[in-house]
């Protein structure tokens, strides 16, 4: 079984589209899925945002990959509802769903109406959040009085074992209190490796048993030109520095923040080569930092190209 996993990005594609990609990733080696869940996209040219609860059901039945997603319970979800999403996924589809949990970004979160509070408190919640889960799973009937409320909650089908709680980090600090209570750690790489090895590093030295995977943005296509332009159009407005990007609430307003990133910026935080050989490099170093699996999203749209050349030459040499 390979260590590469396939990025089904839900703000770049129609869910049928997406559908299609991930069962030909799944035909071409691909072991693993990591799955957005998102309600606004990250701009408009990207334009899609489907429902990945709905979908998960569909992509389960048509392959035989494992599948994640990253979830931010408490805000646009109550904690209950996702203990049992991810249950019957679960049940259905023994040992292949797992969840990642975070603390979420305003472009979702704030659809409700709700206030945005200060990292610090949506970290408690979060926590929270995943207690309650973690009794559910676990059977319990659960009352619980907080930063979330839930009265009288049982949950009925359950799998045999509960799904992986994942914590999503980016931050040194986040990796570290992750460590103390998650079942793993999921991070994004970044250019150098210089801040995911500290996340890494941090979160290892307390939970030194413990997975880590690694989200990577890759942009492959027939020419390096063609993988830059892609890149661009696509993903530069994930490529505004800092932390402000959690506290915008449009696709409007990250098109407006990110009028000033040219493409050298998005080809220093995207790896942008049409040299499969580069992209190999690129993954080894990524094994080099103690992580058990890397999630490649090509974050251009060409996805057919990326999908057929990886499984063909990059996928072997990581089995």
């Amino acid at each position: 079984m390979t260590k590469i996993g396939y990025h089904a990005s839900h703000e770049q594609f129609a869910p049928s589209d997406l559908l299609e990609y991930t069962t030909l990733a799944d035909e071409r080696g691909f072991d693993h899925a990591l799955a957005s869940d998102h309600f606004h996209p990250w701009s408009e040219r990207q334009g899609e945002s489907g429902f990945v609860w709905s979908w998960l059901g569909s992509a389960l039945e048509a392959t035989e990959m494992t599948f994640g997603t990253v979830n931010a319970p408490g805000y646009r979800y109550h904690p209950a509802i996702i203990a049992q999403s991810a249950a019957t996924l679960r049940e259905m589809y023994p040992e292949r769903f797992w969840l990642a949990v975070g603390s979420g970004q305003l472009l979702n979160e704030g659809i409700t109406g709700t206030d945005w509070p200060v990292k610090r408190e949506r970290n408690a919640r979060l926590e929270e959040c995943a207690d309650v889960m973690r009794r559910l799973w676990d059977g319990e009937e659960v009352t619980h009085h907080g930063r979330v409320d839930v009265e009288q909650a049982q949950l009925y089908s359950r799998p045999e074992t509960a799904p992986p709680l994942i914590g999503a980090a980016l931050s040194e600090e986040t990796a570290a209190w992750l460590a103390g209570w998650a079942d793993g750690m999921i991070t994004i790489a970044t250019p150098d490796h210089e801040d995911d090895a500290a996340r890494v590093e941090a979160f290892k030295e307390k939970a030194p048993d413990k997975p880590v995977f690694l989200k990577a943005q890759h942009s492959y296509d027939d020419s390096d030109d063609a993988a830059l332009e892609g890149a661009y159009e696509q993903w530069h407005t994930n490529c505004v520095p800092g932390p402000v990007t959690q506290e915008l609430r449009t696709p409007e307003q990250f098109d407006d923040l990110s009028e000033t990133v040219d493409e050298e910026q998005v080809a220093e935080n995207v790896r942008v080569s049409s040299d499969l050989e580069e992209h190999v490099a690129w993954l080894e170093t990524d094994f080099k930092l103690d992580v058990e699996r890397v999630f490649v999203h090509n974050v251009n749209t060409n996805q057919e190209t990326f999908i057929e050349a990886f499984g063909e030459e990059v996928l072997p040499e990581f089995e």
